[in-house]
């Protein structure tokens, strides 16, 4: 088992060395913290797929620190990338490209295809200048759970699985970026995020597609697996009335209740109430496990429903 050593920003220059040297490390992200190889480096990858342990044909999403790496990873990019990259990048925005043949298959689960990014925040940028390629990273935490948002939740799944996590402090964002896909003439929307449909539809100027096209091969991560859920069971609730009910209707369990931020409703006494946002849901999540919550209860109000990328964590979580 390796010893998982706990770094701070200023010792970049040793997370980047031992990336150099074929080790994972975690770092932050402005949405989750990222487990990081090189891409031109495959054993590595495929260690990411074992830590994780991560189905093979879940491809991953390479960091990039510049357009000019974009163009050692990826070929045919059309002129839309240009366009999406002006206005959101660096940011919380993947894009589906063609992949460039250098690049390992084992990066996009066999596929043609490339996910990348431009990551915001400032550790994943230099540490990408640091190790000077593009960094693959998924989400670094266990296949199937809560994403982490600090480095301690890296720690609680993959201690002595991996080399090392920097700590950079909780996220900013706290759920995964939009993913669109530019491998068809019209754009589609795998994966929604902080990012909006509506903002990408403004910068290109056209309507994007939604959602997976047919059955086949997936290209993006967050499209077919069971992702962000702990073990404690997850019901959603859009209305009210049928959810105070739900409320009162056990008494046997110990339940968590996530509200709307300023939803104010009566609680029985084996239920602790937490405010619902997405910078903390998979704190909040993590937070469940942790305490012993047998169940969640979750109340899905009109602003809830209407933000896209959060109702797509509780739906995937609550697996329906």
């Amino acid at each position: 088992m390796l010893e998982t050593q706990k770094l701070t920003e200023s010792q970049l220059d040793l997370a980047a060395q031992l990336l150099k040297e074929g080790q994972l490390v975690a770092f932050p992200t402005e949405t989750v913290y990222g487990l990081g190889a090189r891409i031109f480096d495959p054993a590595a990858i495929a260690s990411i797929f074992t830590a994780k342990g991560r189905p093979a044909d879940n491809p991953l999403i390479a960091h990039v620190r510049s357009l000019e790496e974009v163009h050692e990873i990826a070929q045919e990019i059309p002129k839309r990338f240009y366009q999406l990259a002006e206005e959101f990048f660096p940011g919380p925005l993947t894009i589906v490209l063609r992949r460039h043949p250098r690049v390992p298959p084992i990066v996009s689960a066999g596929l043609d295809s490339i996910a990348l990014r431009m990551p915001d925040h400032p550790i994943a940028e230099r540490l990408i200048t640091l190790v000077g390629e593009p960094i693959v990273a998924p989400s670094a935490n266990l296949s199937g759970k809560p994403s982490p948002t600090e480095a301690a939740h890296v720690l609680e799944d993959l201690s002595g699985k991996i080399g090392a996590v920097i700590d950079g402090g909780k996220t900013d964002l706290g759920i995964e970026s939009t993913v669109i896909s530019l491998l068809e003439p019209i754009p589609r929307l795998l994966r929604p995020g902080t990012i909006s449909k509506e903002a990408i539809e403004e910068t290109l100027g056209i309507k994007v597609a939604e959602g997976v096209k047919g059955q086949g091969a997936i290209v993006s991560p967050g499209m077919k697996y069971r992702h962000y859920s702990p073990k404690a069971q997850i019901s959603l609730f859009t209305a009210q009335d049928v959810f105070e009910q739900e409320l009162f209707a056990s008494e046997d369990k110990r339940r968590m209740v996530l509200l709307p931020p300023m939803t104010d409703l009566p609680m029985p006494g084996n239920c602790a109430r937490f405010f619902l946002t997405a910078e903390d849901l998979y704190r909040k999540l993590r937070l469940a496990d942790q305490e012993g919550f047998q169940e969640i209860l979750v109340y899905c109000d009109p602003s809830t429903r209407e933000n896209a990328a959060l109702m797509n964590r509780l739906t995937q979580a609550a697996g329906s």
